[in-house]
């Protein structure tokens, strides 16, 4: 038996900051003895509970099922254990696989070189086994293989998910440094939206904070447009389990009320990405997205304000950027009476240029910025 199968533990991968976010979301999805870890969170689950959390998870981006855990100091011991493994079990010679690995306080010191050593293994006990070998696709693989070394310990484990979970398939249309769907989906959570007001983003770029925000609301799933997973290549893979699941999240989704959500920006390449992004999604069509600037907008009184807008880093416009807050700031201070306004600042220094105090702020990290998502209450 696999170790996956001995004990049902599995590992979630996370970005930094929303390892308790994303522990309080998989509870409710069937995830038990859930326990935090650096970047992640390790968890037991039965096969219904692993399928629902890669279906339905806004959080996780990857969840991985180790198959051999063992103690290990030289790239030679890890060859040697990795090619005992019946990768046949999991993969066809004809068929392509990639490996991504992590080292850390260990003998072994460079992930890289781990992980072309474990490509070997398997590579080599095909070659061994059928005469023929898997070839290699970075980007979009039948498999995806996992290796985990800490302090000499190493985890061989494979993608459940088949590939980031934040690729939720919504997204063909994009502009200049979109956000991240899995930060979008924090950000819409964090915010507590539940559908009393209207929610609304005045600089929506391509439209992923509106995506998330009608895919939470409308109960759809985050992985509705994926067409496989990598559970599906588990020995023990039950179908019928899965078609369950399929089922019972099909049957939660639920319509989008007229005007609830919508959104504008003052580029029009933004507003056609965005209305294309949100067109491949159910009740997509029922997000109102216009082109328009917010300062020339008569205001967003009592709703949910949801904002990403450029910064420092993402776009270099030198100090016409902290004059841009400072505009957005009078806005929302002047014209958005009654309204709560929850804006992702990725260069936090931006902060100081809004002119307004925040209710709270808390960190979320995202393509190596430690940017701040803050909270303003307009009285």
């Amino acid at each position: 038996m696999y170790a996956y199968q001995q004990n049902h533990r599995y590992f979630a991968q996370v970005a930094e900051g929303l390892e308790e976010t994303a522990a309080e979301e998989l509870k409710p999805l069937g995830g038990r003895e859930i326990r935090l870890s650096y970047r992640g969170l390790y968890f037991e689950a039965d096969q219904g509970a692993l399928y629902r959390i890669n279906l339905h998870s806004r959080l996780v981006t990857r969840v991985i099922a180790p198959l051999a855990v063992f103690t290990c100091h030289t790239t030679d011991a890890l060859y040697r254990r990795a090619k005992t493994l019946p990768w046949r079990d999991f993969l066809g010679a004809d068929q392509t696989l990639a490996v991504f690995a992590n080292v850390a306080h260990s003998k072994i010191r460079h992930s890289r070189y781990a992980a072309l050593c474990l490509k070997d293994a398997i590579v080599d006990y095909f070659r061994e086994e059928c005469g023929r070998r898997p070839d290699v696709e970075r980007s979009d693989p039948d498999l995806w293989v996992s290796l985990f070394v800490e302090n000499d310990r190493a985890v061989i484990g494979i993608d459940t998910s088949g590939g980031s979970l934040h690729r939720r398939g919504y997204r063909t249309e994009t502009v200049e440094a979109p956000m991240q769907e899995t930060v979008a989906a924090a950000i819409i959570r964090r915010s507590q939206w539940d559908g009393s007001r209207p929610l609304h983003d005045p600089m929506c770029g391509s439209g992923t904070l509106l995506a998330e925000a009608l895919m939470h609301h409308c109960r759809i799933p985050a992985g509705a447009l994926r067409i496989r997973f990598g559970f599906e290549r588990l020995p023990d893979f039950d179908p019928g389990r899965w078609a369950a699941v399929k089922a019972e999240a099909d049957g939660l989704v639920r319509p989008l009320p007229p005007g609830l959500i919508a959104g504008s920006d003052i580029a029009p390449e933004a507003v056609a990405a965005a209305r294309a992004n949100l067109g491949r999604l159910p009740h997509g069509s029922g997000v109102a997205i216009n082109r328009l600037d917010f300062r020339r907008m008569d205001g967003l009184p009592d709703r949910v304000i949801v904002c990403n807008p450029p910064y420092g880093v993402r776009i270099q416009r030198g100090g016409a950027i902290g004059e841009l807050y400072r505009v957005f700031g009078d806005f929302l201070k002047q014209r958005c009476r009654g309204s709560s306004a929850f804006i992702y600042f990725g260069n936090r220094e931006m902060l100081k240029h809004i002119g307004l105090r925040p209710a709270w702020k808390q960190p979320i990290a995202t393509g190596g910025l430690d940017g701040r998502l803050a909270r303003f209450d307009l009285y």
